[in-house]
C-alpha cells in the first residue's frame, strides 16, 4: 500500500546522507515496520510538500526523527494562522485553517526554536519562505506567535500576531518513530 512512499523515502535518505550520519536505511525501515501508523503521517507530510527525511534520533534510543526537509516551507501548509484561538478571533479574511490544528490532524508537532536551528545546521531551508514554530505560552497568551526563516546565511526568529497569515508562511512538522 505504501510502496511508493517507502521508495521515495529510501531514495531521499540515500541522496542526503549528511542529514542522518550513523543511520542505515535498514534501521529506519525496521522502525517504520514496527510502527506502521507512522506511514500514514509520513504520507501526509509528503502529500503537502514537506519532503520528509530522517534528521537524526531522539537521545540514545533507536527512535528515528523525521522532519520536513523541503527547501521552502511546505506549499500545502501555507497561508495558515498559528492556532485555533487565532483563527476564531479573526473577524475578516479568515485563512483556511491553523498550523497547530493541521499539525495535530496530521500527527506531527511544530519544531521548537532549538529544533529549527538544528535543522538549519544540516543545510539551508526557508530562504524565501518562513515557518511557524512552537511558541511559549507566555508569548501566545499576549496574542503573539513565533516564526523563523533563513536570510543572509543567518537563522532569524520573529514574532507576529498569531492571527496573521501569509502565502509564504507555513510550518515544518516533526515525527518521531
Amino acid at each position: 500500500m505504501h510502496d511508493d512512499l517507502i521508495h521515495t523515502l529510501q531514495t531521499r535518505f540515500s541522496q542526503h546522507m549528511h542529514r542522518h550520519p550513523g543511520w542505515t536505511w535498514d534501521k529506519v525501515l525496521a522502525r517504520l515496520n514496527a510502527a506502521p501508523a507512522s506511514l500514514a503521517v509520513l504520507e501526509q507530510m509528503e502529500d503537502t510538500g514537506g519532503e520528509p527525511d530522517v534528521i537524526g534520533h531522539a537521545g540514545d534510543t533507536d527512535t528515528v526523527t523525521f522532519c520536513d526537509c523541503s527547501g521552502e516551507s511546505p506549499l500545502g501548509r501555507r497561508s495558515l494562522c498559528f492556532d485555533a484561538d487565532a483563527l476564531a478571533a479573526r473577524k475578516a479574511n479568515k485563512p483556511a485553517g491553523s498550523a497547530m490544528a493541521m499539525a495535530q490532524t496530521m500527527g506531527v508537532t511544530l519544531l521548537t526554536e532549538t529544533q529549527y536551528r538544528q535543522l538549519q545546521e544540516l543545510e539551508p531551508f526557508d530562504r524565501k519562505t518562513s515557518s511557524w514554530i512552537a511558541t511559549p505560552d507566555s508569548i501566545r497568551a499576549l496574542g503573539g506567535a513565533l516564526f523563523c526563516d533563513r536570510r543572509y546565511e543567518q537563522v532569524f526568529v520573529y514574532h507576529n500576531g498569531a492571527d496573521s497569515y501569509y502565502a509564504s508562511r507555513g510550518f515544518r512538522g516533526l515525527l518521531r518513530v
